[in-house]
């Protein structure tokens, strides 16, 4: 198998926003621009389709059936059976762009399959119950129903791991989620951060910013409450979502929640904050390293992909603070500690720490990775 000759496909989950694995999915892209793109439903706006390079989409039936465009994600149960149907035997190479169904492409022998892992289905596995909670199904008929959807979808997907050759983690965090659930290991390559978007600014503003997708995981309307109760610090909070009714019934007057804006608006709001608060449990998480690019520091929930992108004040630059539980007295006593150590945290290292995460570095790991995999995966077939 030739690299420069490979015929490649790329199966990406679904096409809906421009988010986090979009982004590794354009510059794998960028890597393999040859490649034709696979998705279960492809809904991008006419002008939202740069980042695929304009490139006709192969879809499934899912694309197809009713209220698809705004409820796709109801065909849960049907999308392993869309994503069987897709013939790829014509392919050398198979990458798969996975945090759901994609992986579970069928592929041969003497095909090469190597998946891009954001993580297993994290409603699936280890946060079933977290997500039941959080829809209002941890009980009744209902759930039952969707506790039954969930085990027969954990068969496959445990089953559908088998298929593939070769697994990418994007963090040490997810790398240990795919030892748990399939018993697999995983090469490390993080996710690329366009730190050059992200211009450094020194001089700080008397505000903190929380930026988010308001979702119950994110954690937002716990951050709105722990500065409600420190009225004397102010809080910036940007992003919309089916939470913001709660975010605003926690805001107090020092709590501006300003909804959705441009990405203009909030870099602008990210190089002028005096920290930015997470508290959410990511898998790796952009923002955080947005935001230190602008060298803003992060007082971030110690845990998930947040302890790999951020140093905390055990190191010799530090560029944030921990907090250890999601709770309004942790928040506070973190932003607490930021102030008292805030001197040690430098903006230059900060914006010094993200360069780790450039898009190039992305690249070169990426390909570097694959060609050896075909190098190996050739050696097996000529044995």
């Amino acid at each position: 198998m030739n690299p420069a000759k490979t015929k490649i496909a790329i199966i990406h989950d679904w096409l809906t926003v421009y988010a986090g694995a979009e982004r590794v999915l354009e510059k794998m892209l960028a890597c393999y621009p040859d490649a034709d793109l696979y998705s279960v439903v492809d809904f991008l706006p006419p002008d939202g389709r740069q980042f695929i390079r304009d490139k006709p989409v192969h879809t499934s039936f899912v694309q197809s059936l009713p209220f698809a465009r705004h409820h796709y994600r109801q065909y849960l149960a049907v999308m392993p059976l869309a994503v069987e149907q897709f013939d790829l035997s014509a392919y050398d190479l198979v990458i798969s762009s996975s945090h759901a169904v994609a992986k579970g492409v069928l592929t041969g022998p003497d095909q090469l399959h190597i998946c891009m892992c954001y993580s297993p289905m994290r409603y699936a596995w280890d946060l079933q119950h977290q997500y039941l909670r959080e829809a209002g199904l941890d009980s009744g008929l209902m759930g039952w129903l969707a506790k039954w959807q969930l085990h027969r979808l954990r068969l496959w997907d445990s089953r559908t791991a088998h298929g593939v050759d070769g697994f990418i983690a994007i963090s040490q965090f997810i790398r240990r989620r795919i030892r748990k659930t399939y018993r697999r290991d995983a090469a490390v390559i993080y996710p690329p951060v366009d730190i050059e978007k992200f211009g450094l600014r020194e001089d700080k503003e008397d505000f903190y910013l929380a930026a988010s997708r308001l979702v119950p995981y994110k954690k937002m309307a716990l951050i709105a409450e722990a500065f409600t109760a420190m009225p004397e610090r102010r809080l910036v909070m940007i992003g919309d979502g089916p939470e913001m009714r709660k975010v605003r019934a926690s805001a107090g007057s020092n709590v501006t929640v300003l909804g959705y804006q441009t990405d203009d608006v909030l870099r602008d709001y990210m190089q002028r904050a005096k920290a930015l608060v997470f508290a959410a449990e990511e898998d790796f998480g952009i923002v955080p390293l947005e935001a230190q690019a602008c060298g803003t520091p992060v007082i971030a929930f110690a845990k998930g992909g947040a302890l790999e992108t951020i140093r905390g004040l055990d190191d010799e630059q530090p560029t944030g603070v921990f907090f250890k539980e999601q709770s309004v007295p942790a928040i506070k006593t973190a932003v607490s500690s930021f102030e008292q150590e805030a001197a040690r945290i430098l903006p230059a290292a900060c914006r010094e720490n993200t360069l780790r995460f450039a898009p190039q570095r992305f690249c070169a790991e990426f390909k570097a990775y694959v060609e050896a995999e075909i190098d190996r995966f050739q050696q097996g077939l000529d044995g």
